[in-house]
């Protein structure tokens, strides 16, 4: 399907991208009567929303006072302003504000279904919401889709980089795509694949429409009443990230191969757009694939995480996030080797999306198997390993880990299952050993345009260019270097989305 409802070149809403954050903006603009057109650059639709597990950080909402938990809306103001530094405080009010009313109205439309889901938050921080306070959207069955829409949802990450088509249960990212992306085509969206856009359109100091590249040359889009650019970060365009200064490499990130080289934030500079944070990312520690690619990866449920010395450096059971800006805190850092033993069958006592085969990691090198730590400390060469390992296992005995303090947060203990005095703290005892490169992996970029409270596009001087909006990794971070909890970034895109639209039909009254 890669044209929906009524097929022409003028519409009143342009939306650039197709995650969450873009897929919320669509689903709204259309609600509210507005012609709104989805203009995604692949093939499939979702993104890197796709591959998320779907958790959405809004809080106090309805669902979590269903689920009775210690969630509101002054705790969560209470936990950011504990955590950010130099925050725009009118934008996280905005944010706080209107993230329980779009979950609402989201609600109120039989397309969409929330729950609770249990979660920590990152930060042991006031206001913190014990087990977290994240929602997401119930499985669905891809039966009680329409053909075309079940079609363009992209497949998880270990079913899309091997090629293979979704599942018959869509859940997490896949459910949120899935449902936006029906709603929105149900009340006569138009979605159009294989269009980049990579220039902007203005008319009298003004966003008109974009300019997209197609399989059959340059087409032109007009809209009447406003562009939303909510395409993603720059993730996999490696001349920007050495430019900005992002740890990491283009090819370690999650992002789907073929998105997110960053041409709509450009095209949005290139008129004068404001940028900010562009030396930043939603970092993670990622397992190497033997095809040099990265997988998100986190619940470290055993085992130890060691730099080019034999080292630990943090407490592997950090939320990814804050692992991962350990990982970039020094070069012989990345990559570095997840030490771990036997007691899980040869499989890596971690999740990691995908794991990929371990005999295929082996014959090529990214894992290293030996009978003893001695032995693979000098297959790896880990000088320091043993010593470390040593070290680690006394601790494991006592439960209290001196170097690091793992399993003293909920967070820690959440997916551990140790039986020892510190559940978190389980040896390397059990041979033979393992160790499984990682490198520096990323959810994405989170720099980019800088926005204000309704999602609209400023310059340096922090005007308005009227007619452009952003949301999702296009838009500057409205939380910074910080990652809150579990859905920030999904949170974050739906709410700016959601304001954006608001702020763009008010408009269409007024000029109306």
């Amino acid at each position: 399907m890669t044209e929906t409802s009524n097929p022409t070149s003028d519409y009143d809403v342009i939306v650039v991208g197709s995650g969450g954050g873009a897929l919320t903006a669509a689903y709204l603009a259309q609600k509210k009567g507005l012609r709104t057109v989805v203009v995604e650059k692949t093939e499939y639709v979702g993104g890197t929303s796709a591959y998320s597990g779907g958790a959405c950080w809004l809080p106090g909402s309805d669902v979590q006072q269903r689920a009775g938990i210690a969630d509101s809306t002054e705790s969560a103001r209470t936990y950011l302003g504990a955590l950010l530094e130099d925050p725009d405080v009118a934008k996280i009010e905005a944010f706080l504000a209107e993230s329980p009313r779009l979950v609402a109205e989201l609600e109120a439309d039989d397309a969409f279904a929330f729950e609770w889901l249990p979660f920590p938050e990152y930060y042991d921080a006031p206001g913190r919401v014990s087990w977290g306070r994240s929602i997401q959207p119930t499985n669905l069955k891809r039966a009680e889709l329409p053909e075309e829409v079940a079609a363009l949802v992209r497949p998880p990450v270990e079913l899309d980089r091997a090629g293979l088509p979704g599942r018959n249960t869509l859940s997490g990212g896949q459910s949120l795509i899935a449902r936006l992306l029906h709603a929105f085509t149900r009340d006569g969206g138009t979605v159009l694949t294989g269009h980049a856009v990579d220039g902007i359109v203005t008319e009298d100091d003004r966003v008109t429409g974009v300019e997209a590249s197609t399989a059959g040359g340059q087409v032109i889009l007009t809209a009447s009443r406003g562009v939303v650019i909510a395409s993603g970060g720059f993730e996999h365009n490696p001349t920007w990230r050495t430019r900005y200064g992002v740890p990491g490499d283009s090819t370690w990130s999650m992002a789907p191969e073929g998105t997110n080289l960053g041409e709509p934030i450009a095209a949005a500079m290139s008129i004068g757009a404001a940028t900010d944070l562009l030396d930043q990312g939603w970092f993670c520690p990622g397992l190497e694939h033997p095809d040099g690619h990265g997988s998100f990866t986190l619940g470290f449920r055993s085992g130890v995480i060691v730099n080019s010395s034999g080292n630990r450096y943090a407490n592997e059971c950090l939320p990814y996030d804050r692992f991962g800006r350990e990982m970039a805190a020094s070069t012989d850092r990345i990559p570095s080797w997840f030490v771990f033993d036997s007691r899980e069958g040869g499989r890596l006592p971690a999740i990691a999306m995908p794991e990929g085969d371990p005999a295929a990691h082996l014959a090529a090198g990214t894992w290293v198997q030996a009978d003893t730590v001695a032995e693979l400390a000098e297959k790896v060469s880990l000088p320091d390993l043993e010593a470390t390992v040593e070290r680690f296992n006394g601790f494991c005995e006592t439960g209290v880990d001196e170097d690091f303090g793992r399993g003293g947060d909920e967070y820690d203990t959440f997916f551990a299952g140790g039986e020892g005095p510190n559940k978190a703290l389980v040896g390397v005892t059990q041979g033979p050993f393992f160790a499984a490169r990682f490198v520096l992996s990323d959810l994405g970029t989170k720099g980019g345009i800088v926005t204000d409270t309704a999602g609209r596009a400023l310059r340096e001087d922090g005007t308005v260019l009227a007619g452009l909006y952003a949301t999702s990794n296009s838009a500057a971070s409205a939380f910074g270097a910080f990652y809150p909890g579990p859905g920030a970034p999904l949170g974050t895109a739906m709410v700016f989305a959601s304001l954006a639209i608001q702020d763009l039909a008010e408009q269409a009254q007024v000029v109306g």
